[in-house]
């Protein structure tokens, strides 16, 4: 008998999962709390709470994770040097560093524009040589002709022997400054992606184990160990193609729209025929447009753990994250003494620091390059949790929000407060940890609106299942304005938001909305058996996809009174290919990109008929004549399910590369 283990390492929780590989019944599952900075703590506390005896018939290990979009959210990415060739326009806020544009590109039709000047490049890469930990590079028009970034390429790893991330590698989509970002972004994480595999690898070598390792990618796909080292950039929000993935997997509907509330954010997606929904336009990580493809999601700052605080009698949630006060009696002994000494603040006042639930604690992070007044109050900020009245018991004037909120950001100071968390705790609908911490803090926040504890917390659970159903609602009317949905829900007081297909819910302690989330929406509301570890089913039940793009452009003659065709161009990803005829160029289009698909789920271990290979065909006319100016194929392989899954269980080097194209050069 043999089993698979799924592990997704998220922002509050470390989750991991044993499937049966036979018949993909789900046989355990444990959760962790994810440890920073280190992750090994939270995987080793979640693998060792499953069957000790299955996991050694493990022969396959799957992760997902959100450490790459916190890098980039948190700005904690290594050092890298960016490249362009060509004429970009830059962005004025870009925060781009180590950045130089040189003479060189193509234009559209992979012809060069300028030749490259390698003397600028050579002079920029041997001055930052020993300041960073990779290089990024970007041509104009690359994706048309590779040339000049395969030349830097070449430069850079003779002169440095560092790695080098070309634009074309990662995207095949026109934009050159967007490919640029999306390289530099992801040689930043090369470092970071790098680390978190290896400590996954260390922990299951430990164990005696020897499977193979796979990571699910953002638009739902799984790939190597090997292939999510060299791209990490594609693993941002394979957290929540995860949970995509798993809803569909757990609820059993192939077309399903997807609510995962987590301890930061809520997150909305949609699974179509099995499929992830995916964006159009790239994901956006962090304020930055990337050509990655990525599921659409539609995410709110408003998750479990989320900080409830009131102000001039008004409830507000999020968008912080905070540790809420039922875990804080656990994880600190001396914490609820510290809780019941109920510091009642001015209630004019209060804010988001300023409330009689609010605490800090240090964290483990070294400080560094800290301003006077950050160091005079991380100073005065112990190693247990102090309320700010505890911190300046001997000051009239309390610390300024910029300077407290800039310690949260560097990860030196952890607040502490109410969360929804704690609302379900004294509602009794969820109860893991202390719930006399959160009775109290409730009856706090209550007292300053003049309620009761138990009206303040069903309120609080209104509130949160409210944005859940705006969330879903703002998803499904793509376009439509978010305060316009708002108020329609506001409405909503005689109608509900009908929706044709179910909605699953996965998290924690989602089934306690339900009731709530039914008021304003009409639909079939689905709470899994394992809605609590719906991440790393996710992880391990991602097709193996292959993706192809294969442009065909007719040139023509210059007169606009007599078109005639000069030549047709076929743009793959391995180069370009020259033909008279359009007949015999649209013919070797359809026959190379079915023979890439097919080439590579080969080398995957996968034959033809274990394979669905589909085609998309798109003309883009001209205004005069009938021969399309463009004709763009889009070729897609997706392994057959079951076929797939007992492939991964007994082909050791399986593996699913669903962008790695250029290999073949």
């Amino acid at each position: 008998m043999a089993y698979s283990l799924g592990i997704d390492a998220g922002g509050t929780y470390t989750d991991s999962i044993l499937i049966r590989n036979s018949d993909g019944e789900v046989i355990g599952s444990n959760k962790s709390l994810t440890t920073y900075p280190d992750l090994l703590d939270g995987i080793m506390n979640s693998i060792d709470g499953l069957n000790q005896e299955k996991l050694k018939l493990v022969t396959l290990v799957s992760v997902s994770t959100t450490l790459a979009t916190n890098t980039i959210l948190e700005k904690t990415g290594y050092p890298v040097g960016l490249i362009l060739v060509g004429n970009y326009e830059i962005p004025e806020d870009s925060e781009i560093e180590n950045c130089i544009m040189v003479q060189g590109g193509h234009d559209s039709r992979g012809d060069e524009v300028a030749p490259l000047d390698l003397s600028a490049v050579e002079s920029f890469v041997l001055g930052l040589k020993g300041r960073v930990s990779a290089f990024a590079v970007s041509s104009y028009f690359s994706v048309r002709n590779p040339e000049h970034e395969l030349q830097i390429k070449a430069l850079i790893q003779e002169l440095t022997g560092l790695p080098v991330v070309c634009g074309h590698e990662l995207a095949q989509a026109l934009g050159a400054y967007e490919r640029g970002v999306t390289a530099y972004l992801n040689a930043q994480l090369l470092p970071v992606a790098e680390g978190f595999l290896k400590t996954v690898v260390c922990e299951i070598e430990r164990r005696g184990l020897e499977p193979r390792i796979a990571m699910l990618r953002c638009d739902g796909s799984v790939v190597s160990m090997h292939e999510a080292m060299r791209k990490p950039i594609e693993s941002v929000f394979s957290g929540p193609a995860a949970s995509l993935l798993g809803a569909s997997y757990l609820s059993g509907y192939e077309t399903c729209a997807v609510i995962d509330v987590g301890g930061t954010s809520t997150d909305v997606s949609l699974i179509h025929r099995g499929l992830p929904y995916l964006s159009e336009t790239g994901a956006v990580v962090g304020g930055w447009q990337t050509k990655v493809r990525a599921l659409r999601m539609e995410t709110s700052a408003m998750g479990g753990d989320s900080h409830i605080w009131v102000q001039a009698s008004k409830t507000n949630i999020g968008p912080r994250r905070v540790i809420p006060l039922c875990r804080a009696a656990v994880l600190y002994p001396s914490f609820l003494s510290s809780l019941k000494k109920r510091w009642i603040p001015d209630k004019l006042k209060l804010n988001e620091h300023i409330q009689a639930t609010k605490f800090f604690v240090r964290t483990k992070q070294e400080p560094v390059n800290l301003t006077r007044e950050e160091k005079e109050l991380l100073a005065l900020i112990k190693n247990e949790p102090l309320s700010l009245k505890d911190i300046y018991w001997d000051r009239n004037i309390l610390p300024s929000k910029k300077v407290m909120d800039s310690l949260i950001q560097k990860r030196l100071v952890q607040a502490i407060g109410f969360t929804p968390t704690d609302a379900l705790h004294v509602l009794g609908e969820y109860t893991e940890w202390n719930s006399e911490a959160s009775e109290i803090g409730a009856t706090l926040l209550a007292n300053f609106l003049g309620t009761e504890k138990q009206e303040f917390c069903l309120n609080v659970k209104r509130l949160f299942a409210r944005n859940m159903a705006k969330d879903l609602v703002s998803f499904l009317m793509e376009g439509v304005d978010r305060n316009e949905i708002e108020k329609m829900l506001e409405c909503s007081l005689f109608s509900r938001f009908k929706v044709d297909i179910p909605v699953v819910l996965l998290g924690g302690p989602v089934r306690a909305y339900i009731d709530d989330l039914k008021k304003v929406i009409d639909a079939e509301i689905i709470v899994p058996e394992y809605c609590k570890v719906g991440n790393a089913v996710g992880a391990l039940v991602g097709k193996g996809t292959k993706r192809v793009e294969i442009t065909v452009r007719t040139t023509y003659s210059e007169s606009r009174y007599d078109m005639r065709t000069k030549g047709v161009f076929v743009y793959t990803p391995l180069g370009r290919r020259h033909f008279v005829l359009r007949s015999e160029a649209l013919e070797f289009a359809e026959e190379f990109g079915r023979k890439l698909v097919l080439d590579y789920m080969a080398e995957s271990g996968l034959s033809p008929d274990q394979v669905t290979v589909s085609m998309e065909k798109k003309d883009i006319m001209v205004q005069t004549g009938d021969v399309p100016l463009e004709t763009r194929f889009i070729f897609e392989g997706i392994s057959n399910s079951d076929v797939y899954e007992k492939a991964v269980s007994g082909h050791k080097d399986l593996c699913i590369n669903p962008d790695g194209i250029e290999e073949l050069t």
